[in-house]
């Protein structure tokens, strides 16, 4: 009996298939067939797909799209761009630095994928593939001579050249369009109004992103904002600045408001995780810390204390106590390692958890209400400015939820600002240290106890301080969310998902991840009850095909993938290995 196994049987016959497939038809023909293609699809998003506007979107008019055929139009365009870029159009051959092909398959392939995923959801939803107009079947044929066409493309051989730096000014230009697009996607994402549009904007997202990752467009922007990095910075400040006023709607302002306090509780965890290599599963009580301490001296007339403090007080007081919390907790732990430490850590959580159900005044002193917890916290009051309180900025109406948007804003910022600095710093490099060995640093002279107390500190305080703005956004304080693993966030499953998912090490990743794990189950509502599920699956496809996370740090994408560093002299190019960056 043959041995062989099946499953590398079957790549080789694919990878001959494709082969063939190859160079079937002249590179011109083949290209003009994905414009072609690339065209057609465009053109039958102006086509009614459906006979009944029961669909979501009214998909039954004619020379006007409408819903997820306008995700058709734009993936029919991203794929005529790239298109006309490989036929080597002035002005467009930045679009895929190092591989054409590759980014015009991936296209190809988006975009059946979010014409398919509409007819499917038309025929789902409304009883059968009858529902589908003439207009509806030309959609569903009508990009196939595009992915025809790319798999007849020859394979891209080499990278292009690097094209010269453009001046300064260019480059900033080219900066705010990034961070216009970015807060577009953003905005698009939040105000999706129906689950199946959602799930064709990811769809799209997924395929686009993933295309233009493996043309090297994103590397090359990557370069681009590291030579700006003040600029882009101020870029991506004012366009997060501006989403407020993009939403009529106070629901996505406070789905945004959630974002960032979620993602700067990660950011937090990154310290921890990311940077110093500690496994820490009960994260989000540093978090409740600051939230409960928050609530108990800004006046709720549930507190025990009846006291009210200015709010700047009270975040330095969240942030000090949780701080004091992390020393507590991490000065008899730290000298754990591994296993041990994570499962030392969500004992943390649990007690925290079970501790602050019981202080309810009958199980123990009447500090936390117990399982009611701590309501009607008022609003933050700054400089005489109700947050609460809507407000006028000319023509704009800025809500409640708007407000706080601003001030979370302004604490990421600083959470930011304390991150970088630190990871930067001499300290930073030692965090490094240890998280790559742990013996190594410590014969080297680093104090390895010392140097993890202050990060385990410096993340508690970071979450603390996020945790004393979610009190007043969400008016009151109970037990329930802080745990290890429940049905909605914030809690520490929902933590270390967004930094490995994110990217452990980076700035941008934990953001992107928290952005990205918060806003999913919150328009995927069938997602909630398998929140779990979905992160598990979400972590297996992404230790398969992208372990250092989806924002890479250099030196962690490196040491993933050292055998793809071209050998010099037979040996891996230590000089690329030791000059990349965090």
């Amino acid at each position: 009996m043959n041995s062989t196994p099946l499953i590398p049987l079957v790549k080789v016959a694919a990878g001959r298939q494709l082969a063939r497939l190859e160079g079937s038809v002249p590179a011109g023909t083949a290209r003009a067939l994905t414009a072609g293609g690339a065209v057609l699809t465009i053109a039958s998003a102006f086509l009614s797909w459906t006979w009944t506007a029961d669909f979501p979107g009214d998909l039954t008019v004619s020379g006007y799209p409408g819903g997820l055929q306008w995700l058709t139009v734009t993936a029919g365009l991203l794929l005529l761009l790239q298109a006309l870029s490989a036929y080597g159009v002035r002005g467009l051959r930045w679009l895929a630095p190092t591989g054409q092909t590759r980014a015009l398959r991936l296209l190809a392939l988006g975009a059946l994928a979010v014409t398919w995923f509409t007819l499917g959801a038309i025929a789902e939803e409304l009883g059968g593939l009858a529902n589908l107009t003439a207009g509806g079947w030309v959609a569903a044929v009508a990009v196939l001579p595009a992915l025809y066409g790319t798999r007849a493309l020859p394979a891209d051989e080499k990278p292009a050249a690097r094209p010269a730096t453009a001046p300064a000014w260019q480059e900033r230009l080219i900066v705010t369009a990034i961070a216009a697009i970015g807060l577009g996607i953003f905005t698009y994402g939040i105000d999706t109004s129906y689950g199946e549009l959602f799930e064709g904007f990811l769809i799209s997202v997924v395929f686009s992103a993933t295309a233009f990752f493996r043309s090297g467009l994103f590397e090359r922007i990557s370069a681009l904002l590291t030579r700006q990095k003040p600029f882009a910075m101020t870029a991506a400040f004012v366009a997060a600045a501006l989403f407020p006023l993009t939403q009529s709607d106070d629901h996505n302002a406070n789905v945004g408001v959630n974002i960032l306090i979620f993602a700067t509780v990660a950011l937090g965890l990154n310290i921890v995780v990311g940077l110093t290599g500690l496994l820490d599963l009960g994260y989000v009580a540093f978090l409740g810390v600051g939230a409960y301490t928050a609530a108990l001296v800004s006046g709720s007339p549930y507190s025990p204390f009846h006291t009210q403090v200015p709010f700047w007080i009270a975040a330095l007081l969240g942030g000090g106590v949780s701080l004091v919390f992390g020393v507590l907790i991490g000065a008899p732990t730290l000298r754990l390692r591994g296993d041990y430490l994570a499962i030392v850590t969500i004992g943390f959580g649990e007690i925290f958890h079970i501790a602050v159900r019981n202080l309810d005044g009958t199980s123990g002193p009447k500090i936390t209400n117990g399982p009611n917890g701590i309501p009607a916290i008022p609003d933050i009051s700054i400089f005489g400015l109700n947050l609460g309180q809507a407000h006028q900025l000319g023509s704009f109406t800025i809500g409640r939820f708007a407000n706080y948007f601003f001030l979370m804003l302004i604490v990421t910022l600083i959470v930011i600002a304390v991150f970088s600095r630190a990871g930067n710093s001499r300290i930073g490099r030692a965090w490094i240290a240890i998280r790559e060995d742990e013996t190594a640093a410590e014969a080297m002279g680093i104090n390895g106890f010392r140097t993890k107390l202050t990060a385990f500190a410096l993340g508690a305080s970071l979450a603390g301080l996020a945790g004393t703005v979610s009190a007043h956004v969400t008016y009151n304080v109970v037990p329930d969310p802080y745990v290890f693993a429940g049905s909605a966030p914030p809690n520490s499953a929902f933590l270390l998902a967004a930094v490995v998912l994110g990217g452990m090490g980076t700035v941008s990743g934990p953001l992107l991840g928290a952005s990205l794990l918060y806003l999913i189950p919150e328009k995927l509502v069938f997602l909630r009850d398998y929140q779990l599920l979905a992160f598990g699956v979400a972590l297996i496809l992404l230790m398969r095909f992208r372990p250092e996370g989806i924002v890479a740090n250099r030196r962690r994408q490196l040491e993933f993938h050292e055998a793809d560093i071209p050998a010099q002299g037979g040996s891996t190019d230590t000089t690329t290995l030791s000059t990349a960056g965090a």
